[in-house]
């Protein structure tokens, strides 16, 4: 279900046609990706920063599949189409959509972004798609607080008996 102040959650073709909507009508591309499974602070702080960049924000959320791997049994607490429809309603996001691979590179070679937001968990020697990016003359920025935050601290804060 999409509201009307969400952003489009889109397929990777529908993916495509909106970049090049957005670069026809000048704007530049600024991709930011997470697994997003428990919103918090850190998240918003993160996509606000990399908004902040100027441009047209897309966001890619990591599948229900690629958040097991990465995070481990249990995980995610929350689908994937619940994570992109959250992230949507974002007012700093444009669009959202989600994949399925291991990483985020064939998202930033079918966008090509402008900068690629990674968080402050990164330096800009430590982000993995950081050649990609540099090999079609893209940046990576470095966005949003520092990481004091995490999905997977507040889980085990919720499963901590009341003392």
């Amino acid at each position: 279900m999409m509201t009307s102040y969400s952003a489009p959650i889109l397929s990777r073709d529908e993916l495509a046609e909106f970049v090049n909507r957005e670069r026809s009508a000048g704007s530049s591309m600024i991709l930011a990706n997470g697994c997003f499974d428990l919103i918090h602070a850190g998240h918003v702080r993160y996509l606000e920063g990399a908004k902040a960049l100027g441009g047209t924000l897309l966001v890619a959320i990591n599948s229900d599949r690629q958040v097991l791997q990465l995070k481990g049994t249990g995980r995610p607490v929350t689908s994937e189409t619940e994570r992109a429809e959250v992230i949507a309603a974002l007012r700093c996001v444009d669009a959202v959509t989600i994949f399925d691979e291991p990483t985020v590179e064939e998202i930033i070679r079918l966008v090509r972004p402008d900068f690629h937001a990674k968080g402050t968990d990164y330096t800009i020697n430590t982000v993995p798609e950081r050649e990609i990016v540099a090999e079609y003359g893209g940046k990576v920025a470095i966005v949003g607080d520092p990481k004091d935050h995490s999905s997977s601290d507040l889980l085990a804060a919720l499963r901590q008996p009341e003392s």
